[in-house]
């Protein structure tokens, strides 16, 4: 599974040289082919570490539980200087870090797989959900379309689970589970086939046994990438596990859920929510991802997930909310031999409603696409939580002389890694005058 265009994931702020070595582990060899990639499950860990008090930091539970931080050898050392080398990274990722890290310790420890697939998003993604690689990947995960489907992951106009912070999660487990079952429970080579395709993998195992030659992960010839992608993994377990050896402050991360469901009631317009939450429409959305319109989609299940704090509040205004104030929304696909008149007819609202909710202009519409169709409810209110709403307006943006990245960022209100993701960049080169970027600002 490819991650994301992004090449740089975890970057520490350092006080001295970036490639100083943790104490504890400077004196272990490198150990290219004998690290077989056999991670303790958290059920077979030292039961020491359970004794202790529950910490206030949720990277010192997460650090309590790693079992390959003290790996190394000449790939894992060079991602590791590779992460430090890269300033003011760790203050752009730290909102990411208080909004979904919690829940993905939950999931992995309550699967009791190792600790480190908590962190495996912010290699995949830099722990954006709405990341999206140039090969079609998206989400915390980096998902792609097919394995999405392989996986049973709804994916249609209203909602792409693999952006979603839950579902995205569980399927994501789900596959890592099934694949650490085809490579025996060697976790590394689990790792290198979610990211390049268990095939693949299988591939080089069979190459090198029929060449004689060792099968783990280390002596395998695979792509580039996934070379390189299980030695940003430890590395990053490295720079957690031994934090205060290398001089990096991790941004603090409370040991409690960031967010919270609340039922919805049915099919509802995201900035009501966000109104009667009492929060911004854009937070709303950092923790709905998987929702790509203005509402929520259509189905059996009513649900958005809300910071903790406003979940009571939110939950007593949306049982008190009148039917007149909900308007459903119908997904409508033009046929041949149709009119604005006839369907406004048939749905029994209006014409010029129709234009609006579809910025369609004049009569001119076409078989094979889509009309949001409205009813029930207060339309002309609906119609202006559907502007008020949109969202994700693309952009181009041609780099000038003297610009960075960082400059770039703090223009646009967006983030470095978000520029990198979006338009395939390496960080570590220099834009060039009259370079095309893709920039997806917020329009809320």
């Amino acid at each position: 599974m490819p991650r994301a265009a992004l090449l740089v994931l975890l970057p520490a702020l350092l006080a001295g040289g970036c490639s100083t070595q943790p104490q504890q582990a400077a004196s272990r060899p490198p150990e290219p082919a004998t690290s077989t990639g056999d991670l303790l499950p958290r059920a077979a860990l030292p039961a020491s570490p359970a004794k202790l008090s529950a910490p206030d930091d949720l990277w010192e539970r997460i650090r309590r539980q790693l079992t390959l931080h003290t790996m190394h050898n000449a790939q894992i050392g060079a991602a590791r200087d590779h992460y430090l080398e890269q300033a003011r990274y760790l203050e752009l990722i730290a909102p990411r870090a208080q909004r979904y890290l919690y829940h993905l310790v939950e999931a992995v420890e309550a699967r009791g797989l190792p600790i480190e697939l908590a962190l495996l998003p912010l290699v995949e993604s830099a722990l954006n959900p709405f990341a999206y690689s140039n090969q079609r990947a998206a989400g915390l995960w980096q998902i792609m379309p097919g394995t999405a489907d392989d996986l049973g992951m709804r994916r249609d106009w209203w909602f792409d689970a693999r952006l979603d912070v839950e579902a995205s999660t569980r399927h994501a487990l789900d596959y890592l589970e099934k694949l650490n079952g085809d490579f025996d429970g060697d976790w590394l080579l689990t790792l290198a086939a979610y990211n390049g395709g268990g095939a693949r993998v299988r591939r080089a195992i069979a190459r090198n046994q029929a060449r004689g030659l060792a099968t783990d992960y280390w002596s395998l010839d695979l792509p580039r990438e996934t070379r390189r992608y299980v030695p940003r993994l430890i590395a990053l377990s490295t720079i957690v596990g031994f934090a205060d050896g290398l001089d990096v402050d991790l941004p603090p991360v409370p040991n409690e859920p960031a967010f919270a469901a609340v039922d919805t009631g049915g099919q509802i317009e995201l900035l009501r929510v966000a109104q009667l939450a009492g929060m911004d429409l854009l937070e709303l959305r950092r923790y709905n991802p998987g929702h790509l319109r203005w509402a929520t989609a259509p189905g059996d299940e009513h649900r958005l997930l809300l910071p903790t704090a406003r979940v009571p509040a939110a939950a007593e205004a949306l049982a008190d909310l009148p039917p007149v104030e909900r308007v459903t929304w119908e997904h409508y696909r033009i046929r041949r031999g149709d009119s604005l008149i006839r369907i406004a007819q048939r749905f029994d609202t209006g014409v010029d409603l129709l234009r609006g909710v579809n910025n369609v202009r004049g009569n001119l519409i076409r078989a094979g696409d889509t009309l949001m169709i409205p009813g029930g409810g207060d339309w002309a209110r609906s119609l202006a939580l559907a502007r008020e709403g949109s969202t994700g307006v693309r952009r181009g943006y041609t780099v000038r002389r003297g610009d960075s990245l960082y400059e770039i960022a703090r223009r646009f209100d967006v983030t470095i890694d978000d520029i990198v993701t979006w338009n395939d960049l390496d960080p570590r080169r220099y834009l060039q005058p009259g370079q095309a970027l893709t920039l997806f600002l917020d329009g809320g």
